[in-house]
């Protein structure tokens, strides 16, 4: 049976992981920033006033990945094994994708940790391309790509929801 995150008397807990096995676990998770022509130019040609945003936007998501449990009031601590970070830029699309994968030898998930990064390392960005004339930057499709525990795949990317949708589709 799957432990709850509330008591029974429907308090908010952290669930007891002590008596699950240890086991390889990894997450893949991603967010995308879209941008207006004239940032997605600067941030292309490192010319943003703030510096190297793709540089401060991986710092920043391994930073993240390492502090979910100050953030997320009922993650783990965990000693991750590994957290990477990687930006994509799509010039013709006006978009910046963070993707994140981490990884660790445990007895609970990083999901949390990947999705944390992503969403930090896009909000990274976002900070630094912010103040450039345009449409204001739009962080979107934070999701889930992957988890995986003891070598097998346990979900396989966000669910096509309605509410998830792109209204202009």
């Amino acid at each position: 049976m799957r432990e709850l995150h509330v008591d029974d008397r429907g308090n908010a807990r952290m669930v007891d992981v002590g008596g699950k096995a240890v086991q390889r676990r990894t997450a893949v998770a991603q967010a995308v920033i879209a941008m207006g022509d004239d940032a997605m130019e600067a941030l292309a040609g490192g010319a943003l006033a703030k510096g190297d945003a793709l540089a401060v936007a991986r710092i920043a998501a391994l930073q993240a990945a390492k502090r979910t449990a100050d953030l997320i009031p009922l993650c783990h601590p965990l000693a991750l094994d590994h957290a990477s970070a990687e930006v994509v830029l799509d010039e013709r699309a006006g978009t910046a994708t963070i993707t994140v994968t981490v990884r660790m030898d445990g007895r609970t998930g990083v999901e949390m940790e990947a999705l944390t990064a992503a969403s930090v390392g896009a909000l990274a960005i976002y900070d630094m391309v912010k103040g450039i004339e345009g449409p204001a930057p739009r962080i979107a499709d934070v999701v889930l790509l992957e988890k995986t525990v003891g070598g097998e795949q346990r979900d396989r990317g966000a669910v096509d929801h309605p509410a998830t949708r792109d209204e202009e589709a």
